[in-house]
């Protein structure tokens, strides 16, 4: 396991999909319903491309 905590697969796959991505690369957080104040603590933020946790406004 790596230093933030995911297998090395999982981080492998998520790079992948980045690298090959055909959406615009557009940051979730400018207009997500958790950007706000201390409400979203992921790493990811404010730049996150991918977020489980999104929810638009």
């Amino acid at each position: 396991m790596a230093k933030d905590g995911l297998p090395l697969f999982r981080r492998l796959t998520e790079f992948l999909r980045r690298l090959f991505a055909a959406e615009s690369k557009r940051y979730l957080c400018d207009d997500c319903k958790w950007d706000y104040g201390n409400a979203c603590t992921r790493r990811e933020r404010p730049n996150a491309l991918r977020c489980p946790d999104y929810k638009k406004r």
